[in-house]
C-alpha cells in the first residue's frame, strides 16, 4: 500500500517507482525537485521552498551520513539510547490532520478519534469555522458526538439538553431554575475546547486543552503544502480507518518493494531492469540523508522521500532522464525549462488513532490532466484506491500482532533486513526509537494491549472505515442502492405490460419481445449491481493465492 493510486478515467495512474533526487539544508530556504515516472506525466520536478512548506521545529544535531543497510551494521544502527530530555520527541505537542474538510457535513457532530483523544468535531456557524471538543459532556459524560446543532447554532448534549458554544462555554441547562444561581456559568460546566485551524483542505487540531495553548496556530502551524491550495494543480482527497497501528501504517507506506507482490494486479513498478521476476520485483536504492528529531529525507533511485513527523510523509517520482541541473554540491538545481513540466507529490498524512487503530489520508496533488478529476466522480477513484489498502490490509493486521509480540525495542532483532529497499523502513524505526522509545507515548490513555482479530469480513469492512467518512462514496452509494431497487421494479412493469396489452402496437411480437429482453437485462443489471455496490462499499476479498 506504498502508493494509492490516482485513476485515468478507470485505469490506474499513479505509478511509484522513484528516480534520483537531492536535498538541501531544511533550515535554508531550498528547491526540492520531483518528476514523475509515469510516462503518462512525463513530469519535471516542483519547487517546494522553506518559506512555502513551512515546517515548526526544534534544532537538533543531525547526521549527514547515510543509514547503511548492511546486516553486520544494523544492531549498530539501533545501538543510539533513547533521549529523554531535550531529544524526546512530544506527541502531543504538535498539530494532527482529522479529516479532510470536504467530508464532513455542516448538520450534524462527527466523532473521530486521534492520539487516543475521543473529539467531536461540530460547525459552529456563529464563528464561522469548525470547532473541536472533547467528546464528553461535564454533565454526565454523555458523548457530545451523538448531540446535535440547536437552532441558535450550539452544540446541544441529547442526553440533557446542555448546550454550548464554539468557546465550549455552557449557555443554558435547561434543569437550572431561571431565578436560581447561574450554574451554566461554572468552570465545570464547559465542554473542553481544542485549538483547531483549516489549512490545505484539511482540519487540523491541536491535541491539548490547556488554556496555555488556546492561541497555539497564532505561533505554530502544521507544515503547509502550497500545492493543496494551487489552482492550477488538481488534489483529489480520500481517508480511511485502519486497522493496524500508525507504525505499521507508516512503514508500509514507505516500502515500495512490497508492490509487485502484495498489489499484484493493481499497481506496478516500471523499471528497465533485465532482472525482474514474474511480477516485477528488483533492487530498488535508497539511502537515507538526513535523520533527525524533525524527521529525515531519503534520495531513492528514481526520487526522493520525506518524513515529518508526526504524520507526514511523501514521495516525489522523478523522469529517468533528469529535469535540472546538479551543482558542485550535489543538490540539482532548477531550470526554467522544468518548471514548466508537469509536477506532482504523492502524500499521505498517517494519524495514530490508538493501538492496533491508524487513520490515512491521502492526495496526489499535480499539475496536469485536471479534467480527469472533473470527469471521473471522486468515488470512483476511492473504488481502486481502497483495493489497493485491503490486498495488504490483513497480512499487515497479522503482522502487527508479531511485531508486538517480539516487542517494541526488538524491532531490528525480529527482523531481518539486509538490503537498502528496507532503508525508509529502518529510517524509520530508528527515528522511533531514539526520540520515542521504539513506540508512540499514549500518555496514561493506553498499555500498548492490541485489540483482538475479528473475522476477515469485519477487518477488511470498507462501509465503516471509508463510506461512513466520505461524502462522495455515501452520495454514491445512496444512488445506486435506489437504482438497484428501481430495477426490477422496470422489469416486473415491463412483464405486467406486455401480459395485460393484447392489441394494439405493443401486441406486436417484435415489441413484446424487446420488452421481455429488456425486463430480464434490469432483473440481470440489479444482480449485478447488487453484487458490485457489496464488492466495493461494503467488503472486498483478496485472495493473493488465487491471482
Amino acid at each position: 500500500m506504498p502508493t494509492l493510486q490516482v485513476l485515468s478515467s478507470s485505469s490506474a495512474l499513479i505509478q511509484t517507482r522513484f528516480h534520483k533526487s537531492s536535498y538541501q539544508n531544511p533550515s535554508s530556504c531550498s528547491s526540492i525537485p520531483f518528476n514523475n515516472a509515469n510516462p503518462l506525466m512525463n513530469s519535471s520536478f516542483l519547487k517546494i521552498s522553506e518559506s512555502r512548506f513551512k515546517i515548526s521545529s526544534t534544532s537538533s544535531s543531525i547526521s549527514s551520513e547515510p543509514i547503511t543497510n548492511n546486516p553486520s551494521s544494523l544492531e549498530n544502527e539501533f545501538q543510539e539510547e533513547f533521549k529523554e530530555e531535550e531529544e524526546r520527541f512530544d506527541w502531543f505537542s504538535h498539530w494532527y490532520p482529522i479529516i479532510p474538510l470536504c467530508d464532513l457535513d455542516k448538520r450534524v457532530p462527527h466523532a473521530k478519534r486521534v492520539m487516543g483523544l475521543d473529539i467531536v468535531v461540530w460547525w459552529d456557524r456563529n464563528e464561522d469555522k469548525w470547532q473541536v471538543f472533547d467528546d464528553s459532556c461535564p454533565h454526565r459524560l454523555a458523548p457530545l458526538s451523538e448531540g446535535r446543532i440547536d437552532q441558535w447554532g450550539r452544540l446541544q448534549c441529547v442526553y440533557h439538553g446542555w448546550c454550548f458554544d464554539g468557546a465550549g462555554d455552557c449557555k443554558f441547562i435547561p434543569q437550572a431554575p431561571i431565578d436560581g444561581p447561574k450554574v451554566n456559568t461554572f468552570k465545570k460546566a464547559c465542554a473542553r475546547a481544542y485549538p483547531s485551524l483549516e489549512q490545505n483542505k484539511l482540519l487540523w487540531f491541536w491535541p491539548n486543552t490547556d488554556p496555555q495553548y488556546k492561541d497555539i496556530a497564532a505561533k505554530e502551524k502544521p507544515p503547509y503544502i502550497p500545492e493543496l491550495d494551487d489552482p492550477s494543480f488538481t488534489s483529489l482527497m480520500g481517508n480511511r480507518e485502519i486497522p493496524y497501528g500508525y507504525e505499521v501504517l507508516i512503514e508500509n507506506l514507505m516500502d515500495p518493494a512490497h508492490v509487485p507482490y502484495a498489489h499484484y494486479g493493481i499497481m506496478r513498478l516500471p523499471s528497465k531492469s533485465p532482472k525482474l521476476d514474474r511480477e516485477g520485483g528488483t533492487p530498488i536504492e535508497i539511502n537515507v540523508q538526513r535523520l533527525d528529531k524533525t524527521g529525515f529525507f531519503a534520495k531513492q533511485d528514481r526520487g526522493y522521500n520525506r518524513f515529518i513527523p508526526p504524520c507526514i510523509f511523501y514521495a516525489s517520482p522523478n523522469m529517468s532522464s533528469g529535469s535540472g541541473s546538479v551543482s558542485s554540491d550535489g543538490s540539482e538545481e532548477e531550470t526554467p525549462e522544468a518548471v514548466k513540466k508537469r509536477q506532482m507529490l504523492l502524500i499521505f498524512l498517517c494519524i495514530p488513532v490508538g493501538p492496533g487503530r491508524s487513520r490515512v489520508i491521502w492526495t496526489f496533488p499535480r499539475n496536469f490532466g485536471q479534467w480527469i478529476d472533473k470527469v471521473v466522480p471522486r468515488w470512483v477513484f476511492h473504488v481502486g484506491q481502497n483495493l489497493i489498502l485491503d490486498s495488504d490490509l490483513y497480512l499487515l493486521h497479522l503482522e502487527e500482532h508479531k511485531l508486538i509480540d517480539a516487542g517494541y525495542t526488538n524491532w531490528q532483532k525480529a527482523c531481518f533486513v539486509p538490503t537498502k529497499s528496507d532503508g525508509l523502513v529502518i529510517a524509520f524505526r530508528k527515528w522511533l526509537r531514539k526520540y520515542s522509545g521504539g513506540q508512540i507515548d499514549w500518555g496514561t490513555k493506553f498499555k500498548g494491549i492490541l485489540p483482538p482479530t475479528p473475522p476477515k469480513e469485519q477487518l477488511m469492512d470498507r462501509y465503516w472505515s471509508h463510506v461512513v467518512n466520505c461524502s462522495s462514496c455515501r452520495v454514491a452509494l445512496k444512488g445506486l442502492k435506489i437504482l438497484e431497487v428501481a430495477l426490477p421494479i422496470v422489469a416486473v412493469v415491463a412483464i405486467g405490460i406486455v401480459a395485460a396489452v393484447k392489441h394494439g402496437f405493443l401486441a406486436s411480437m417484435a415489441v413484446r419481445i424487446s420488452i421481455v429482453t429488456l425486463a430480464v437485462l434490469c432483473f440481470a443489471a440489479s444482480k449485478w449491481l447488487s453484487h458490485f455496490i457489496y464488492k466495493n462499499f461494503y467488503f472486498h476479498d483478496y485472495n493473493h493465492a488465487l491471482r
